[in-house]
């Protein structure tokens, strides 16, 4: 791979990444709710998922998905309805006394991970996304695995940045909440971007063949 083809998709890539969207807000919400350690769990569901998505691409499966209503479909009202559980979760949250010191509380890593992974993965406008902007970096003369190994793991990378940000900055604003008030006008307002999200999900729809 020509080393400006690489420096373009790498620019594509942080571009991609920055735009907000279902993983940054599960990203805030892991960072808000159990500080940068622990919720970064939830960061690496995400690039499970996504290193999924590049996989289905690069075997070819993403074309059938583009071409599949059925398949579309299936993924598309699963990965809404995922974002409608996460968003009741969040609205139910119970807001405690937060002090500075007080530690936050603890979710279980493989829960995280879990719920990281579902998020990007039930995400077709995803994978028909990816399947419209890889190619494009693509010498179909070379090698393709490599091709394909070499924008998957910087696609990756620059999004564990970019989530680490996310999940950063929710986790300070942490510190700042003092009274369950504050912490439940927070988890409101979580809920209620989860449910944009799902709400933005649904409209998606499969480019006419």
């Amino acid at each position: 791979m020509a080393l400006h083809t690489w420096l373009a998709f790498f620019v594509a890539c942080w571009v991609i990444s920055l735009s907000p969207g279902a993983g940054a807000i599960a990203s805030m919400s892991c960072g808000l709710q159990y500080g940068f350690w622990r919720g970064y769990w939830n960061a690496l569901g995400l690039q499970i998922g996504l290193a999924v998505q590049i996989a289905i691409v690069a075997a070819g499966v993403g074309a059938l998905l583009a071409t599949s209503a059925m398949a579309f479909s299936l993924i598309k009202w699963f990965g809404v309805a995922y974002l409608v559980f996460l968003a009741i979760q969040q609205w139910r949250a119970i807001p405690g006394e937060m002090h500075a010191d007080a530690p936050r509380p603890v979710g279980r890593p493989l829960t995280l991970v879990a719920r990281g992974f579902l998020v990007n993965v039930s995400n077709p406008k995803a994978i028909v996304f990816m399947l419209a902007v890889l190619p494009q970096f693509i010498d179909p003369a070379a090698p393709l695995l490599a091709q394909y190994l070499i924008l998957g793991v910087t696609m990756i990378c620059v999004d564990l940045i970019v989530m680490a940000g996310y999940t950063g900055l929710a986790s300070r604003v942490l510190r700042a909440l003092r009274s369950p008030r504050q912490q439940r006008l927070m988890n409101r307002t979580f809920a209620g971007l989860f449910v944009g999200a799902a709400a933005l999900l649904a409209t998606v729809r499969r480019a006419a063949a």
